[in-house]
Protein backbone atom coordinates (compact mmCIF):
# COMPACT_ATOMS: atom_id res chain seq x y z
CA UNK A 1 0.00 0.00 0.00
CA UNK A 2 3.15 2.54 0.69
CA UNK A 3 4.56 1.98 -2.84
CA UNK A 4 1.20 2.11 -4.75
CA UNK A 5 0.39 4.91 -2.12
CA UNK A 6 3.12 7.21 -2.97
CA UNK A 7 2.76 6.47 -7.06
CA UNK A 8 -0.99 7.81 -6.30
CA UNK A 9 0.61 11.41 -4.72
CA UNK A 10 2.63 11.70 -7.45
CA UNK A 11 -0.06 11.18 -9.88
CA UNK A 12 -2.50 13.73 -7.68
CA UNK A 13 0.30 16.32 -7.93
CA UNK A 14 2.11 16.26 -11.24
CA UNK A 15 -2.09 16.10 -12.88
CA UNK A 16 -3.26 19.26 -10.86
CA UNK A 17 -0.17 21.19 -11.40
CA UNK A 18 -1.93 22.77 -14.60
CA UNK A 19 -4.78 23.49 -13.21
CA UNK A 20 -2.83 25.64 -10.50
CA UNK A 21 -1.02 27.79 -13.43
CA UNK A 22 -3.74 28.09 -15.85
CA UNK A 23 -4.11 31.49 -15.54
CA UNK A 24 -0.55 32.25 -15.99
CA UNK A 25 -0.11 29.95 -18.57
CA UNK A 26 -2.90 31.28 -20.20
CA UNK A 27 -0.99 34.80 -20.00
CA UNK A 28 2.39 34.25 -21.76
CA UNK A 29 0.69 32.04 -24.52
CA UNK A 30 -1.88 34.51 -25.01
CA UNK A 31 -4.95 31.84 -24.88
CA UNK A 32 -8.40 32.63 -24.04
CA UNK A 33 -10.30 30.78 -21.12
CA UNK A 34 -11.65 27.55 -24.27
CA UNK A 35 -8.33 27.11 -25.30
CA UNK A 36 -6.55 27.15 -21.57
CA UNK A 37 -9.41 24.88 -20.52
CA UNK A 38 -8.43 22.09 -23.38
CA UNK A 39 -5.34 22.05 -21.84
CA UNK A 40 -6.54 20.33 -18.35
CA UNK A 41 -8.43 18.34 -21.72
CA UNK A 42 -5.37 16.87 -23.91
CA UNK A 43 -4.49 14.47 -20.42
CA UNK A 44 -7.56 12.64 -21.32
CA UNK A 45 -7.66 12.57 -25.03
CA UNK A 46 -4.94 9.23 -24.43
CA UNK A 47 -6.01 8.12 -21.73
CA UNK A 48 -8.82 5.68 -22.95
CA UNK A 49 -5.76 3.86 -25.07
CA UNK A 50 -3.04 4.22 -22.27
CA UNK A 51 -5.83 2.45 -19.93
CA UNK A 52 -5.93 -0.24 -22.43
CA UNK A 53 -2.46 -0.78 -23.69
CA UNK A 54 -0.82 -0.15 -19.89
CA UNK A 55 -4.06 -2.59 -18.88
CA UNK A 56 -2.88 -4.87 -20.65
CA UNK A 57 0.80 -5.02 -20.05
CA UNK A 58 -0.87 -5.82 -16.49
CA UNK A 59 -3.10 -8.66 -16.95
CA UNK A 60 -0.17 -10.09 -19.01
CA UNK A 61 3.37 -9.75 -17.42
CA UNK A 62 1.66 -8.78 -14.05
CA UNK A 63 0.93 -5.72 -12.17
CA UNK A 64 4.11 -4.23 -11.33
CA UNK A 65 5.39 -3.46 -14.62
CA UNK A 66 2.59 -1.93 -15.61
CA UNK A 67 2.90 0.14 -12.63
CA UNK A 68 6.24 0.92 -13.23
CA UNK A 69 6.02 2.20 -16.59
CA UNK A 70 2.83 4.29 -16.10
CA UNK A 71 4.91 6.33 -13.63
CA UNK A 72 7.51 6.74 -15.99
CA UNK A 73 5.36 7.72 -18.25
CA UNK A 74 3.41 10.46 -16.32
CA UNK A 75 6.64 11.85 -14.75
CA UNK A 76 8.36 12.12 -18.33
CA UNK A 77 5.37 14.39 -19.51
CA UNK A 78 5.36 16.68 -16.49
CA UNK A 79 9.23 17.19 -17.00
CA UNK A 80 8.38 18.07 -20.45
CA UNK A 81 5.53 20.38 -19.75
CA UNK A 82 8.27 22.86 -18.09
CA UNK A 83 10.12 23.40 -21.70
CA UNK A 84 6.89 24.28 -23.19
CA UNK A 85 6.98 27.07 -25.86
CA UNK A 86 3.44 27.50 -26.75
CA UNK A 87 0.14 25.79 -26.77
CA UNK A 88 0.54 22.66 -28.99
CA UNK A 89 3.91 21.31 -27.28
CA UNK A 90 2.22 21.73 -23.88
CA UNK A 91 -0.64 19.77 -25.21
CA UNK A 92 1.74 17.25 -26.23
CA UNK A 93 3.09 16.71 -23.11
CA UNK A 94 -0.08 16.66 -21.70
CA UNK A 95 -1.26 13.67 -23.67
CA UNK A 96 1.86 12.04 -22.52
CA UNK A 97 0.61 12.47 -18.94
CA UNK A 98 -2.68 11.14 -20.02
CA UNK A 99 -1.46 7.81 -21.40
CA UNK A 100 1.03 7.23 -18.09
CA UNK A 101 -2.06 8.56 -15.63
CA UNK A 102 -4.65 6.50 -17.09
CA UNK A 103 -1.90 3.02 -16.93
CA UNK A 104 -1.09 4.28 -13.00
CA UNK A 105 -4.78 3.94 -12.16
CA UNK A 106 -5.40 -0.11 -13.64
CA UNK A 107 -2.97 -0.81 -12.46
CA UNK A 108 -2.34 0.06 -9.12
CA UNK A 109 -5.81 -0.11 -8.33
CA UNK A 110 -6.20 -3.90 -9.12
CA UNK A 111 -3.04 -4.60 -8.09
CA UNK A 112 -4.04 -2.93 -4.09
CA UNK A 113 -6.94 -4.85 -4.66
CA UNK A 114 -6.18 -8.02 -5.20
CA UNK A 115 -3.85 -7.90 -2.67
CA UNK A 116 -5.92 -7.16 0.70
CA UNK A 117 -8.43 -9.39 1.86
CA UNK A 118 -12.28 -9.01 0.01
CA UNK A 119 -13.93 -7.83 3.28
CA UNK A 120 -11.36 -4.98 3.24
CA UNK A 121 -11.52 -4.29 -0.42
CA UNK A 122 -13.76 -0.72 -0.27
CA UNK A 123 -11.22 0.37 2.47
CA UNK A 124 -8.21 -0.68 0.16
CA UNK A 125 -9.40 1.68 -2.40
CA UNK A 126 -10.54 4.39 -0.30
CA UNK A 127 -7.02 4.53 1.15
CA UNK A 128 -5.29 4.28 -2.11
CA UNK A 129 -7.27 6.85 -4.30
CA UNK A 130 -6.48 9.08 -0.92
CA UNK A 131 -3.27 9.87 -1.94
CA UNK A 132 -4.04 11.33 -4.86
CA UNK A 133 -6.17 13.84 -2.97
CA UNK A 134 -2.90 14.34 -0.80
CA UNK A 135 -0.87 15.27 -4.32
CA UNK A 136 -3.44 17.81 -4.74
CA UNK A 137 -2.79 19.20 -1.20
CA UNK A 138 0.64 19.03 -1.89
CA UNK A 139 1.18 20.54 -4.56
CA UNK A 140 -1.15 23.78 -3.88
CA UNK A 141 1.76 24.24 -0.80
CA UNK A 142 4.41 23.90 -3.40
CA UNK A 143 2.50 26.29 -5.86
CA UNK A 144 2.47 29.21 -3.15
CA UNK A 145 6.03 29.23 -3.11
CA UNK A 146 7.94 28.25 -5.88
CA UNK A 147 5.31 30.21 -8.69
CA UNK A 148 5.19 33.80 -7.23
CA UNK A 149 9.83 33.03 -6.71
CA UNK A 150 10.75 31.09 -10.04
CA UNK A 151 7.79 30.84 -12.25
CA UNK A 152 5.43 28.06 -13.59
CA UNK A 153 7.74 25.88 -15.38
CA UNK A 154 9.44 25.35 -11.99
CA UNK A 155 6.65 23.72 -10.59
CA UNK A 156 7.07 20.82 -13.55
CA UNK A 157 10.12 20.25 -13.05
CA UNK A 158 9.79 20.27 -9.29
CA UNK A 159 7.34 17.61 -9.67
CA UNK A 160 9.56 14.61 -10.90
CA UNK A 161 11.83 14.60 -8.07
CA UNK A 162 10.04 12.35 -6.16
CA UNK A 163 9.69 9.84 -8.73
CA UNK A 164 12.74 7.73 -7.57
CA UNK A 165 11.96 6.77 -4.70
CA UNK A 166 8.09 5.58 -5.46
CA UNK A 167 9.94 3.71 -8.62
CA UNK A 168 12.62 2.40 -6.05
CA UNK A 169 9.29 1.62 -3.42
CA UNK A 170 7.93 -0.49 -6.07
CA UNK A 171 11.04 -2.84 -7.38
CA UNK A 172 10.89 -5.64 -4.62
CA UNK A 173 6.99 -5.68 -4.74
CA UNK A 174 5.38 -8.88 -4.78
CA UNK A 175 3.14 -9.66 -7.59
CA UNK A 176 -0.85 -9.27 -6.37
CA UNK A 177 -1.96 -12.92 -5.26
CA UNK A 178 -5.45 -13.03 -7.29
CA UNK A 179 -3.56 -12.26 -10.42
CA UNK A 180 -0.84 -14.76 -9.12
CA UNK A 181 -2.91 -17.31 -8.59
CA UNK A 182 -4.94 -16.46 -11.67
CA UNK A 183 -2.49 -17.31 -14.13
CA UNK A 184 -1.21 -20.08 -11.69
CA UNK A 185 -4.48 -22.31 -12.36
CA UNK A 186 -4.50 -20.78 -16.50
CA UNK A 187 -0.71 -21.92 -16.84
CA UNK A 188 -0.18 -18.91 -18.64
CA UNK A 189 -1.33 -15.59 -18.94
CA UNK A 190 -3.34 -14.18 -22.29
CA UNK A 191 -3.52 -10.42 -23.50
CA UNK A 192 -7.04 -9.29 -23.27
CA UNK A 193 -6.52 -8.08 -27.12
CA UNK A 194 -5.02 -10.68 -28.68
CA UNK A 195 -8.63 -11.03 -30.35
CA UNK A 196 -8.77 -7.61 -31.11
CA UNK A 197 -5.79 -8.00 -33.26
CA UNK A 198 -6.44 -11.72 -34.27
CA UNK A 199 -5.78 -12.54 -37.92
CA UNK A 200 -5.05 -9.64 -40.72
CA UNK A 201 -8.47 -8.38 -41.62
CA UNK A 202 -9.34 -7.47 -37.59
CA UNK A 203 -6.02 -5.70 -36.93
CA UNK A 204 -5.90 -3.49 -40.06
CA UNK A 205 -9.19 -2.37 -38.97
CA UNK A 206 -9.02 -2.19 -35.12
CA UNK A 207 -5.55 -0.41 -36.43
CA UNK A 208 -7.31 1.77 -38.09
CA UNK A 209 -9.71 2.67 -35.28
CA UNK A 210 -7.27 3.31 -33.21
CA UNK A 211 -5.75 5.87 -35.28
CA UNK A 212 -9.15 7.51 -36.25
CA UNK A 213 -10.46 7.51 -32.57
CA UNK A 214 -6.74 9.18 -31.49
CA UNK A 215 -7.21 11.59 -34.43
CA UNK A 216 -10.85 12.53 -33.78
CA UNK A 217 -10.54 13.08 -29.91
CA UNK A 218 -7.37 15.63 -30.79
CA UNK A 219 -9.19 17.04 -33.45
CA UNK A 220 -12.67 17.65 -31.22
CA UNK A 221 -9.75 18.57 -28.29
CA UNK A 222 -8.11 21.39 -29.77
CA UNK A 223 -8.45 24.40 -32.15
CA UNK A 224 -7.14 22.15 -35.24
CA UNK A 225 -10.88 20.73 -34.90
CA UNK A 226 -13.03 22.86 -34.23
CA UNK A 227 -14.85 23.65 -37.25
CA UNK A 228 -16.27 20.15 -37.40
CA UNK A 229 -16.69 19.07 -33.53
CA UNK A 230 -19.79 17.32 -33.74
CA UNK A 231 -18.58 14.98 -36.82
CA UNK A 232 -15.56 14.06 -35.07
CA UNK A 233 -17.01 13.57 -31.60
CA UNK A 234 -19.50 10.93 -33.61
CA UNK A 235 -16.38 9.42 -35.16
CA UNK A 236 -14.68 8.95 -31.68
CA UNK A 237 -17.48 7.68 -29.92
CA UNK A 238 -18.38 4.92 -32.95
CA UNK A 239 -14.24 3.88 -32.67
CA UNK A 240 -14.68 3.63 -28.94
CA UNK A 241 -18.05 2.04 -29.07
CA UNK A 242 -16.54 -0.74 -31.55
CA UNK A 243 -13.61 -1.04 -29.08
CA UNK A 244 -15.94 -2.05 -26.31
CA UNK A 245 -18.19 -4.39 -28.15
CA UNK A 246 -15.41 -6.18 -29.05
CA UNK A 247 -13.79 -6.90 -25.27
CA UNK A 248 -17.06 -7.46 -24.02
CA UNK A 249 -18.44 -9.70 -26.58
CA UNK A 250 -21.89 -10.96 -27.29
CA UNK A 251 -22.42 -11.24 -23.47
CA UNK A 252 -20.26 -8.63 -21.81
CA UNK A 253 -20.93 -5.41 -24.24
CA UNK A 254 -23.81 -3.80 -22.83
CA UNK A 255 -22.03 -4.18 -19.37
CA UNK A 256 -18.68 -2.19 -20.74
CA UNK A 257 -20.76 0.65 -22.25
CA UNK A 258 -22.77 0.88 -19.23
CA UNK A 259 -19.92 1.30 -17.10
CA UNK A 260 -18.74 3.93 -19.15
CA UNK A 261 -21.20 6.18 -19.58
CA UNK A 262 -21.18 5.80 -15.31
CA UNK A 263 -17.60 7.19 -15.15
CA UNK A 264 -18.62 9.65 -18.18
CA UNK A 265 -21.22 11.44 -15.66
CA UNK A 266 -19.24 10.62 -12.73
CA UNK A 267 -16.30 12.83 -14.43
CA UNK A 268 -18.92 15.28 -15.81
CA UNK A 269 -19.84 16.54 -12.14
CA UNK A 270 -16.81 16.03 -10.48
CA UNK A 271 -14.15 17.60 -13.27
CA UNK A 272 -15.56 21.05 -13.87
CA UNK A 273 -14.85 22.04 -9.94
CA UNK A 274 -11.47 20.31 -9.94
CA UNK A 275 -10.35 22.36 -13.16
CA UNK A 276 -11.43 25.38 -12.57
CA UNK A 277 -11.80 26.22 -9.15
CA UNK A 278 -8.75 27.91 -9.47
CA UNK A 279 -9.72 30.61 -12.26
CA UNK A 280 -12.92 30.85 -10.90
CA UNK A 281 -11.13 31.90 -6.98
CA UNK A 282 -8.49 33.98 -9.07
CA UNK A 283 -10.97 35.67 -11.64
CA UNK A 284 -14.67 35.75 -10.50
CA UNK A 285 -14.00 36.38 -6.92
CA UNK A 286 -10.32 38.18 -7.16
CA UNK A 287 -8.76 36.24 -4.39
CA UNK A 288 -4.74 36.38 -3.99
CA UNK A 289 -2.78 33.61 -4.79
CA UNK A 290 -2.17 32.98 -0.83
CA UNK A 291 -6.22 32.96 -0.77
CA UNK A 292 -6.37 30.72 -3.53
CA UNK A 293 -3.77 27.94 -2.05
CA UNK A 294 -5.90 28.00 1.57
CA UNK A 295 -8.97 27.13 -0.17
CA UNK A 296 -7.55 24.72 -2.18
CA UNK A 297 -5.77 22.78 0.87
CA UNK A 298 -9.22 22.31 2.73
CA UNK A 299 -10.84 21.51 -0.49
CA UNK A 300 -7.92 18.82 -1.50
CA UNK A 301 -7.75 17.96 2.56
CA UNK A 302 -12.04 17.20 2.31
CA UNK A 303 -11.43 14.95 -0.47
CA UNK A 304 -8.44 13.01 1.40
CA UNK A 305 -10.73 12.30 4.53
CA UNK A 306 -13.65 11.18 1.82
CA UNK A 307 -12.10 9.04 0.06
CA UNK A 308 -11.00 7.34 3.81
CA UNK A 309 -14.45 7.72 5.04
CA UNK A 310 -15.53 5.91 1.75
CA UNK A 311 -13.42 2.95 2.36
CA UNK A 312 -15.26 1.96 5.64
CA UNK A 313 -18.57 3.17 4.43
CA UNK A 314 -18.42 0.89 1.07
CA UNK A 315 -17.30 -2.48 3.78
CA UNK A 316 -19.85 -1.06 6.04
CA UNK A 317 -22.94 -0.38 4.05
CA UNK A 318 -21.79 -2.26 0.67
CA UNK A 319 -19.82 -0.42 -2.15
CA UNK A 320 -22.86 1.25 -4.25
CA UNK A 321 -25.23 2.08 -1.16
CA UNK A 322 -22.23 3.82 0.25
CA UNK A 323 -22.01 5.71 -3.61
CA UNK A 324 -25.40 6.95 -3.76
CA UNK A 325 -25.65 8.21 -0.25
CA UNK A 326 -22.81 9.95 -0.14
CA UNK A 327 -23.58 11.87 -3.05
CA UNK A 328 -27.37 12.36 -2.47
CA UNK A 329 -25.79 14.12 0.73
CA UNK A 330 -23.52 16.17 -1.41
CA UNK A 331 -25.80 17.87 -3.39
CA UNK A 332 -26.89 20.16 -0.08
CA UNK A 333 -23.57 21.99 -0.72
CA UNK A 334 -23.60 22.73 -4.21
CA UNK A 335 -25.60 25.80 -4.39
CA UNK A 336 -23.90 27.14 -0.79
CA UNK A 337 -20.33 26.95 -2.14
CA UNK A 338 -20.87 28.66 -5.20
CA UNK A 339 -22.97 31.12 -2.79
CA UNK A 340 -19.77 32.42 -0.94
CA UNK A 341 -18.26 35.06 -1.75
CA UNK A 342 -16.22 37.00 0.37
CA UNK A 343 -15.45 34.61 3.22
CA UNK A 344 -12.22 32.53 2.32
CA UNK A 345 -12.62 30.39 5.36
CA UNK A 346 -16.45 29.89 5.19
CA UNK A 347 -15.49 28.51 1.69
CA UNK A 348 -12.99 26.36 2.52
CA UNK A 349 -15.07 24.89 5.02
CA UNK A 350 -17.90 24.07 2.42
CA UNK A 351 -15.84 22.89 -0.28
CA UNK A 352 -14.16 20.52 2.74
CA UNK A 353 -18.01 19.02 2.83
CA UNK A 354 -18.37 18.91 -0.70
CA UNK A 355 -15.56 17.58 -1.68
CA UNK A 356 -15.36 14.76 1.11
CA UNK A 357 -19.01 13.87 0.10
CA UNK A 358 -18.88 14.22 -4.11
CA UNK A 359 -15.19 13.83 -4.63
CA UNK A 360 -13.88 11.68 -1.91
CA UNK A 361 -16.56 8.81 -2.34
CA UNK A 362 -14.34 8.13 -5.63
CA UNK A 363 -12.26 7.03 -3.43
CA UNK A 364 -14.26 3.62 -4.21
CA UNK A 365 -15.00 4.10 -7.86
CA UNK A 366 -11.97 1.42 -8.15
CA UNK A 367 -13.93 -1.16 -6.20
CA UNK A 368 -17.02 -0.67 -8.16
CA UNK A 369 -15.46 -1.15 -11.11
CA UNK A 370 -13.14 -3.85 -10.30
CA UNK A 371 -16.00 -6.03 -8.78
CA UNK A 372 -17.57 -6.29 -12.89
CA UNK A 373 -14.61 -8.28 -14.23
CA UNK A 374 -12.50 -11.77 -13.20
CA UNK A 375 -8.90 -11.55 -12.53
CA UNK A 376 -7.45 -12.32 -15.80
CA UNK A 377 -8.95 -9.26 -17.79
CA UNK A 378 -9.64 -7.12 -15.12
CA UNK A 379 -6.48 -4.59 -15.35
CA UNK A 380 -7.23 -4.09 -19.22
CA UNK A 381 -10.93 -4.43 -18.89
CA UNK A 382 -10.92 -1.80 -15.39
CA UNK A 383 -8.24 0.42 -17.53
CA UNK A 384 -10.48 0.65 -20.62
CA UNK A 385 -14.13 1.59 -18.99
CA UNK A 386 -12.80 3.86 -16.22
CA UNK A 387 -10.21 5.80 -19.03
CA UNK A 388 -12.87 5.93 -21.98
CA UNK A 389 -15.03 7.01 -19.71
CA UNK A 390 -12.51 9.70 -18.23
CA UNK A 391 -13.34 11.55 -21.46
CA UNK A 392 -16.27 13.03 -19.42
CA UNK A 393 -12.85 14.64 -17.54
CA UNK A 394 -11.88 16.26 -20.87
CA UNK A 395 -15.47 17.39 -21.79
CA UNK A 396 -16.39 19.12 -18.19
CA UNK A 397 -13.53 22.08 -18.34
CA UNK A 398 -14.74 22.82 -21.63
CA UNK A 399 -18.07 22.46 -21.25
CA UNK A 400 -17.83 24.77 -17.80
CA UNK A 401 -16.08 27.52 -20.35
CA UNK A 402 -18.16 27.37 -22.65
CA UNK A 403 -21.06 27.66 -19.82
CA UNK A 404 -19.82 30.65 -18.74
CA UNK A 405 -19.92 32.57 -21.69
CA UNK A 406 -23.37 32.85 -20.96
CA UNK A 407 -23.22 33.00 -17.22
CA UNK A 408 -21.49 33.61 -13.99
CA UNK A 409 -18.28 30.92 -14.04
CA UNK A 410 -19.60 30.33 -10.47
CA UNK A 411 -23.21 29.06 -11.72
CA UNK A 412 -22.24 27.06 -14.70
CA UNK A 413 -19.90 24.78 -12.06
CA UNK A 414 -22.50 24.78 -9.57
CA UNK A 415 -25.57 23.87 -12.60
CA UNK A 416 -22.88 20.81 -14.43
CA UNK A 417 -22.10 19.67 -10.56
CA UNK A 418 -25.62 19.49 -9.12
CA UNK A 419 -26.99 17.78 -12.56
CA UNK A 420 -24.61 15.05 -13.02
CA UNK A 421 -24.32 14.13 -9.70
CA UNK A 422 -27.92 13.44 -9.62
CA UNK A 423 -27.76 11.05 -12.57
CA UNK A 424 -24.76 9.54 -11.11
CA UNK A 425 -26.93 8.64 -8.36
CA UNK A 426 -29.36 6.71 -10.40
CA UNK A 427 -27.10 4.62 -12.74
CA UNK A 428 -25.01 3.47 -9.43
CA UNK A 429 -27.61 3.32 -6.60
CA UNK A 430 -30.04 1.64 -9.54
CA UNK A 431 -27.35 -0.68 -9.64
CA UNK A 432 -27.85 -0.11 -13.76
CA UNK A 433 -24.92 -2.05 -15.44
CA UNK A 434 -25.30 -5.00 -13.31
CA UNK A 435 -28.98 -5.07 -14.52
CA UNK A 436 -28.65 -4.47 -18.35
CA UNK A 437 -25.31 -6.81 -18.11
CA UNK A 438 -28.01 -9.96 -16.36
CA UNK A 439 -30.47 -9.19 -19.93
CA UNK A 440 -27.22 -10.36 -22.26
CA UNK A 441 -26.26 -12.73 -19.34
CA UNK A 442 -28.05 -13.85 -16.41
CA UNK A 443 -25.73 -15.92 -14.63
CA UNK A 444 -22.93 -13.22 -14.38
CA UNK A 445 -21.61 -12.44 -10.81
CA UNK A 446 -22.62 -8.87 -9.42
CA UNK A 447 -19.09 -9.04 -7.94
CA UNK A 448 -15.68 -10.72 -8.99
CA UNK A 449 -14.01 -9.75 -6.18
CA UNK A 450 -15.99 -11.26 -3.30
CA UNK A 451 -15.54 -15.25 -3.04
CA UNK A 452 -17.26 -17.64 -5.62
CA UNK A 453 -20.63 -18.88 -4.78
CA UNK A 454 -20.75 -22.52 -3.39
CA UNK A 455 -23.10 -24.79 -4.65
CA UNK A 456 -24.20 -28.35 -4.29
CA UNK A 457 -25.67 -30.28 -6.56
CA UNK A 458 -26.47 -26.64 -8.82
CA UNK A 459 -28.32 -25.15 -5.73
CA UNK A 460 -26.30 -22.02 -4.81
CA UNK A 461 -25.64 -21.55 -1.28
CA UNK A 462 -23.72 -18.00 -2.19
CA UNK A 463 -21.36 -15.99 -0.61
CA UNK A 464 -23.45 -12.93 0.52
CA UNK A 465 -23.50 -9.98 2.55
CA UNK A 466 -20.98 -6.83 1.85
CA UNK A 467 -18.10 -8.12 3.61
CA UNK A 468 -17.93 -11.43 1.22
CA UNK A 469 -18.02 -13.66 4.39
CA UNK A 470 -20.54 -16.75 4.51
CA UNK A 471 -23.73 -15.66 5.90
CA UNK A 472 -25.37 -16.93 9.08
Amino acid sequence: MAAVWAGYVLDGFDFVLITLVLTEIADDFGLDTVQAASLVSGAFVTRWLGGAALGALGDRYGRRPAMVVSILLYSLGTFASGFAWDYTSLFVARLLIGTGMAGEYGASATYVLESWPPRLRSRASGFLISGYAFGTVLAAEVHRWVVPALGWRWLFWIGVLPVPVALWMRRSLPEAADWSAEVAAAGTPVSPFRPVFAGRTRAAVNSALTVAAATALFGVFTPVGAAAVPVLSVVAAGCLLAFAVQLGGRRGWVLYVALVVTVFCAFLYSWPVQALLPTYLKTELGYSPGQVTGVLFWAGFGTMAGCWLAGYAGDLLGTRRAYALALAASLAFVFPVFAVRDSPAGLGVLLFCLLGLSQGISGILPRYLAGHFPARTRAASLGFVYNVGALGGAVAPVLGARLAEGMPLGSALAVLTFGLTAVVIVLVGGDVPHRLHRLADSGARADHLLPAPLSVSGVSLGRTGRSGELPG
